[in-house]
């Protein structure tokens, strides 16, 4: 038998027992293989979740999926691609059976965890994202609603007393992944501004193609399991009312609310909308989190089983279920689901004589039309209208070759598009002929938008960088000092944290001294994140005090103590300002204001603003020296020019 005496392990001190029939050697190894298999572990987890996180990589992975499923389909063993897809697989529970084949498991029930993560989006982006601007929103869902309807037109002008006439519906969507996929690639940069507008518009026609398909491809409807159904989703909402925190009980209710939806004959994939849509998001509340800091101190001061479980529970309480899901979901749904239905429905037979018939087929030609031209003038159409409007307005910076180029991208059509294939038509040869013109009319628009991007850069290249003011002043939105209607604008984009921005201030004074009523200056935000790691906070905590009416005031402290932009230093200067100190506290922990830095920040990127200070002199950018003397000589020099900005 082994040894069994006790030795020391160099790493902690502490003394381990070797276990009995083990050489003391090989207890020692025990904790290194522990650690490189967790370290090993972690590494294909981290790879695995930056290839989800990026969009050129996890669209990669679903062209891979979607060529493999051509080359089987027409490779020698092309038979068995059907075979394999119609296995029969099911659940059989006493006298329930639940039997489908591996392609419907694949379209009913997989991609409803898709349609689940488009719901979550849809909702994050309604309550705290992007289309809680309504005014800036509006343009994108008008674009969106014109590219549902005039591909669906122009499919119906090809089909219109057709067999393939009802389907219609294989047109309206854009492809999200691919889209911003491909805008990373060959897209303009910067090119913050039209990503913005391409992921609005795509979460509206995400909500307009669920639509499409809960209204238009339902074959039938059996009221009694529709009623179970809406009975899941009541109990749902009733747990999220209770605050219940235990995701495997919504998941349990979930997958009977599945069921019970499949079985009504509504496409079970929109029981996953309907469920996302009622699960709760919100900003980190102050109480939640600062209750997962209490437990997670007593965890450090005291570790148990115990309080490691309530520290978990209270840590994830702590972040809307919204946000916790779309996190979990994104690996799974990059590299299993969407390649997985890829493989499944993307197989398609290019033969001689199958690409003959799609060749002079009114529906491949439809498809095709719909979404390469279609989608183009639809969004373009839509979004001029929009923003002639009085409550819409076109983001600030977004040109025209760039919105084309977008346009243009919209109409690949990839995911949704071979999902209601397969809901619209029944006839296999029709299906075939209906993917060639989805996978075409991708094709298309792809080298559409990649063609017009390169005609905007070829354009930027020549004129330059830009020199006007990208957004005028608006007195409702932007930080000024002296009369909104001024004769003299000064507009500055700095970084609280800048050295330079804080010696500026000097200069500032002293030319509104010298101006007085002539001048009006504007403080826009350019945090250098990059070289200053307290400057997002601070113009976070600016916004926080303007929310008070003490931007001002902020900005000369933060300023005045460049060196001190701790959350403590921050609290002690809202306390030094009297503002209401749990309101400040909580605008900055649920980060309320982010979005007008970040909009501050996009302008100054698209116009290709990159360092702190950077001042425009009524509505041109001032290059040189910005002392007083120079900026008042460039402001009077500038008046019989002066912009309406």
């Amino acid at each position: 038998m082994a040894e069994t005496d006790q030795r020391a392990d160099p790493s902690s001190g502490d003394p381990v027992t070797p276990v009995v029939g083990m050489s003391v050697d090989t207890v020692g190894m025990l904790p290194r293989m522990q650690q490189r298999s967790q370290g090993l572990t972690q590494r294909v987890a981290a790879t695995l979740a930056g290839i989800a996180d990026s969009a050129v990589a996890s669209a990669a992975v679903l062209v891979a999926a979607t060529l493999l499923a051509i080359l089987w389909v027409n490779s020698p063993i092309g038979a068995s691609y059907d075979t394999f897809w119609h296995i029969e697989a099911g659940v059989l529970l006493g006298p329930y059976e639940l039997l489908l084949d591996l392609k419907h498991w694949v379209n009913d029930g997989l991609m409803a965890l898709f349609f689940f993560a488009v719901g979550l989006e849809v909702k994050r982006e309604l309550t705290i994202g992007e289309l809680t601007d309504r005014r800036r929103a509006a343009v994108p869902i008008v674009a969106a609603i014109a590219g549902l309807a005039a591909p669906a037109l122009i499919f119906w002008v090809f089909n219109a007393g057709t067999q393939a006439a009802h389907a219609w519906g294989v047109v309206v969507s854009t492809d999200t992944a691919f889209v911003l996929a491909l805008l990373a690639l060959v897209g303009p940069k910067p090119g913050t501004r039209l990503r913005l507008f391409l992921v609005t518009l795509a979460v509206a026609d995400d909500i307009g193609a669920l639509t499409i398909i809960a209204l238009f491809y339902t074959a039938s409807l059996s009221w009694g399991w529709l009623g179970l159904g809406l009975v899941g989703l009541a109990l749902i909402g009733l747990l999220r009312w209770l605050r219940v925190r235990r995701d495997g009980v919504y998941l349990a209710v979930g997958v009977l609310t599945w069921v019970a939806v499949y079985e009504s004959g509504i496409h079970a994939t929109l029981a996953g909308v309907a469920i996302a849509l009622i699960l709760p998001v919100y900003p980190p509340k102050r109480e939640a989190v600062e209750r997962a800091e209490a437990v997670t101190r007593a965890f450090r001061q005291s570790p148990s089983a115990e309080s490691e479980r309530l520290a978990r529970r209270q840590l994830s309480g702590s972040v809307a279920m919204n946000e916790r899901l779309q996190v979990l979901l994104r690996p799974l749904i990059a590299l299993v689901v969407l390649p997985l239905f890829a493989l499944a429905n993307a197989g398609v037979s290019l033969s001689g004589d199958a690409l003959a018939a799609a060749a002079t087929s009114r529906l491949t030609w439809g498809v095709i039309a719909g979404l390469v031209v279609g989608k183009l003038l639809g969004v373009l159409l839509g979004a001029a209208l929009a923003a002639r409007t009085p409550w819409a307005e076109l983001p600030p910076g977004l040109t025209h070759k760039q919105l084309g180029g977008g346009a243009a991208l919209a109409g690949i059509g990839f995911t949704i598009s071979l999902f209601i294939v397969d809901l619209a038509l029944d006839d296999p040869a029709l299906q075939d002929q209906a993917r060639v013109g989805v996978f075409a009319a991708s094709l298309i628009a792809a080298g559409l938008g990649a063609g017009i991007f390169f005609l905007g850069r070829a354009d930027a290249a020549l004129s330059g960088p830009p020199v006007e003011l990208l957004r005028p002043v608006d007195p409702e939105r932007d930080h000024i000092r002296g009369p909104v209607d001024a004769p003299l604008t000064l507009v500055e984009y700095g970084d609280f944290e800048c050295p330079f921005c804080s010696k500026a201030t000097g200069s500032i004074a002293e030319l509104r001294r010298r101006l007085g009523d002539d001048l009006r200056y504007v403080f826009r935000h350019l945090p250098l994140e990059h070289v200053h790691p307290h400057a997002r906070a601070a113009a976070l905590a600016s916004e926080a005090a303007a929310a008070q009416d003490r931007f001002w005031e902020m900005a000369g402290e933060l300023f005045g103590h460049q060196d001190a932009l701790e959350p403590d230093d921050l609290r002690a200067y809202a306390v030094t300002l009297g503002l209401d100190v749990e309101r400040f506290e909580e605008d900055l922990r649920t980060r309320r204001y982010e979005n007008r830095v970040d909009d501050d920040a996009i302008d100054a990127e698209a116009s290709e603003v990159h360092g702190t200070p950077t001042f425009y002199v009524n509505g041109r950018r001032h290059q040189g020296a910005y002392d007083a003397v120079t900026l008042a000589a460039a402001l009077q020099d500038s008046r019989p020019a002066r912009q309406d900005s």
